[in-house]
Formats: C-alpha cells, structure tokens, sequence
C-alpha cells in the first residue's frame, strides 16, 4: 500500500465507455480511488452499489469516485449498465496501474497462494497527493466509511 502523505502514481486508462482518464484531469477535486477484484462478484457489486447509492452525496462534497479493475472495458460497461453505476470504472488488464498503486500481490485463499487486487481505497487531495488509505477494506462498509471521511476532512 502506498504511504499517505505521498504524491499519487499518475494514471491514463479506458474507462467503461473506453474514454482514456488521467489522474491530472480531476486536479482541484478529492478523488475516491477504490480497486476492487472482479465486476459482478458479490463484495464487489456491494461496493459498487454502495458507492453508486451514495454518489450524489460524494459530488456534493466535490469529490469523484473512480473504481478500478482488470476487467475489461466491456466488462465494465456490462457492470455499470447492469446496475446503473454513475462513476467512471477503469480497466486495467496490463496491472500497470494496479502495480504502481501496490494493490496486485500474493492473496491466500483457502490455503492456496495467488496473485490478485487486495481490495484497497486510497483518498486524493485536491493536489494529487494521497490523504488516507486502506487496505483490505470491508465491501459493504467501505462507501459510508469513505463519505464519513469527507465530513472529516
């Protein structure tokens, strides 16, 4: 996990509808960025959902949720239209960025080592730098504990 207090890894990823997105595009706004394992598993769309009832909210606070998988583009598009999700979803299926914010490591899982995202959320500043961070989030919490920060901070 990176360091709070540390600048942001820049990114330039396809999003759901395969518009290119770059961290220095949301500058001047606090930015929710939550890597999450696979579309349509059940932690998974929780989150989603859970980020996705609350979005309204988040805007309100002039922050940005953005989720990021390795799925597909396609993928993507399925989960978001499948549960009308209104934020950006990033692929990345070449771990470029999975790497560079240190979410794609060895997971045991009944026993048995892999590699794959630990379910992890980091809180942007407006600056790009990185405020807050958590891993192994809890799904279903995660979106309520992430709005409550913003009051905070």
């Amino acid at each position: 996990m990176l360091e709070v207090g540390t600048k942001a890894p820049a990114f330039s990823l396809p999003d759901q509808n395969g518009t290119i997105h770059t961290l220095e595009e949301y500058r001047g706004k606090k930015v929710i960025l939550y890597f999450y394992p696979k579309d349509n598993t059940p932690g998974c769309t929780k989150q989603a959902c859970g980020f996705g009832e609350r979005y309204p909210q988040f805007l309100e606070k002039d922050a940005v949720v953005i989720g990021v998988s390795k799925d597909s583009v396609s993928s993507h598009k399925k989960f978001e239209e499948k549960y009308a999700l209104p934020f950006v979803l990033l692929s990345d299926p070449e771990l470029t960025m999975l790497k560079a914010y240190d979410v794609w490591k060895e997971k045991k899982l009944y026993g048995k080592l892999s590699l794959g995202i630990v379910r992890t959320t980091y809180l942007i500043d407006e600056q790009g730098v990185i405020v807050k961070a958590f891993d192994k989030v809890k799904a279903a919490d995660n979106p309520a504990q992430m709005l409550d920060l913003l009051s905070e901070v």
